[in-house]
């Protein structure tokens, strides 16, 4: 059976850039950031003091009012993560114009929305209720609150899509395995439309304390947050915790033309691996991230010359950054001089599992409006590299394909292709 084409017709985001496409789409190019002091819980006793959280406000205003999406009652029923699902969800969705009348079209269309950690302030909160005595007002919807497959399960009874009902976790590649995994559904013919992305809701007293714990967030700009997410620069010192969801609606491409869908791009290339290395840190090399592109490249029938954009994982990390270049500089070889790389990361904080599906919106609309986001705070590089980084200021350059790369604790890669249609 041949391939079926699979294209993204829809798109919504919830991000410390704000609420709305095009919102948050004006602020990066603009070279904004979204992160901050951390607000809603004490850090007395935390080191990391700061992180990019979705901004309060109403829709006009780009900014997240719950009431506008979820009805009051409903709200105490779901994790913030699930909120952030449905947020972006709704705004993926509505963009794509799809509204399936018959039996048939509901069935034929399926959501795959993923989480990293899931409900964890759920959790948290449930666990010291137990600890105090309070067992017995623990919430009935504290199970479903916390379950990661919950996004998916809400989204899906929203809009009355029956088709497959999924969720994907993989760390912080779990945006780019949701929307890669729910292309092949589409590919394969378990679907004709596929709702797929990722959310996460970690910036909380015991996400935040349990990744300082690793030493794994930045603490040495607590002062000047906008500053903290610097990827490959000398001065990094750890990532910047994010927050918020990005959801996209990916389609078949005659079932898209045949209702005069406007298309975004087309998913040609997906590629995955496993490090079999070290819990959290890259093997030498980044060897895993090299196959994961390869990979994809070998699924798109693309050569490393025919892409313009990469969007990086580029988290911040001072050896998880210049791994990734290694591996991004050994695969692109001669055409390392003509691709523009960046990390928007440097803007909106590492959002874990929502992560790789922001990234894929910001890879689609930089190739809808020909224009590379840039890197915040790229003052002095660590080192040198034949690759445009795109520091400080968004570069405007044809851009017919991107690349766009999420790699998960546990040694889990993932990179994902999209083509101008």
């Amino acid at each position: 059976m041949a391939m079926r084409r699979v294209v993204v017709t829809g798109m919504g985001i919830a991000c410390p850039l704000g609420v709305g496409v095009e919102h948050v789409w004006r602020r990066l190019i603009a070279g904004e950031s979204g992160i901050g002091a951390i607000q809603g819980f004490d850090v007395k006793d935390l080191p990391a003091k700061i992180a990019g959280q979705v901004p309060a406000g109403s829709k006009d205003q780009g900014g997240l009012d719950l009431n506008e999406w979820i009805p009051v009652k409903d709200q105490k029923k779901m994790d913030r993560f699930i909120h952030f699902t449905l947020v972006a969800g709704t705004q993926a969705v509505e963009d794509s114009g799809w509204v399936p009348e018959t039996e048939e079209d509901r069935c034929a269309t399926g959501v795959m929305i993923g989480s990293g950690i899931g409900g964890l302030e759920t959790i948290y909160e449930g666990a010291v209720m137990v600890s105090q005595g309070r067992a017995r007002r623990l919430s009935p919807f504290f199970i479903p609150s916390a379950l990661i497959n919950l996004g998916s399960g809400h989204l899906s009874i929203k809009y009355g899509f029956k088709g497959p009902n999924h969720a994907v976790v993989t760390a912080c590649a779990t945006g780019v395995h949701a929307i890669g995994d729910a292309a092949r559904l589409i590919m394969l013919g378990d679907a004709d439309v596929m709702v797929a992305g990722g959310a996460e809701a970690t910036v909380c007293e015991l996400g935040i304390a349990g990744f300082c714990a690793s030493r794994a967030l930045s603490t040495g700009f607590n002062d000047t947050p906008a500053r903290g997410s610097r990827p490959w620069d000398k001065d990094r010192d750890g990532f910047v915790m994010g927050e918020g969801a990005g959801v996209v609606v990916l389609e078949e491409y005659e079932h898209a033309r045949r209702r005069g869908a406007k298309i975004y791009g087309e998913v040609v290339g997906y590629g995955l691996s496993g490090d079999a290395h070290h819990i959290t840190a890259p093997a030498e090399g980044h060897e895993g991230a090299f196959r994961a592109m390869r990979s994809a490249l070998r699924h798109a029938g693309m050569a490393p010359s025919d892409i313009q954009y990469v969007n990086a994982h580029g988290t911040s990390t001072p050896l998880g950054d210049d791994l990734e270049l290694d591996a991004v500089e050994r695969l692109f070889g001669d055409a390392s001089r003509t691709v523009a790389m960046s990390s928007t990361k440097s803007a909106v904080g590492h959002l874990l599992g929502a992560a790789g599906a922001v990234e894929a919106i910001f890879s689609l609309l930089a190739m809808r409006d020909g224009v590379a986001p840039p890197t915040l705070n790229l003052d002095n590089p660590s080192r040198e590299s034949a690759i445009d980084r795109v520091a400080h200021e968004a570069q405007r350059r044809p851009i017919q394909a991107a690349l766009s790369n999420s790699f998960g604790f546990g040694g889990t890669n993932a990179s994902i292709i999209f083509r101008a249609v």
